[in-house]
């Protein structure tokens, strides 16, 4: 049988859209588009969530999204959201039980 990869770290959802002690989505895979039960991409909502889209775009502004269009575009068409950066530049990224310090460009 089929394991979500979120299944094997103990994530537990004991109900429909029950709180999530682990939440993985695979957003892109370069201009790759698949449509499969278990997996679509891009991510079917993701044009439709501020919080994905206002970072990407601060990551990639001129990115296409496969079959969406332009972020640029989408995230202009996206519901507003209050979304709060957490942490500056100066932030840590806890790497596999180790805090790195996260380089920006």
């Amino acid at each position: 049988s089929d394991v979500c990869s979120s299944d094997l770290h103990g994530r537990l959802r004991p109900y429909r859209n029950a709180p999530r002690s682990l939440d993985l989505d695979l957003l892109l895979h370069g201009e790759h588009q698949l449509e499969h039960a278990q997996l679509q991409l891009p991510h079917p909502r993701m044009h439709q969530r501020a919080f994905v889209m206002v970072p990407l775009a601060e990551l990639q502004p001129g990115l296409i999204l496969p079959g969406l269009g332009a972020l640029s575009e989408l995230l202009d068409r996206c519901p507003p959201q209050s979304i709060e950066r957490l942490a500056g530049p100066d932030a840590l990224l806890e790497c596999a039980g180790a805090l790195v310090p996260v380089q920006h460009a």
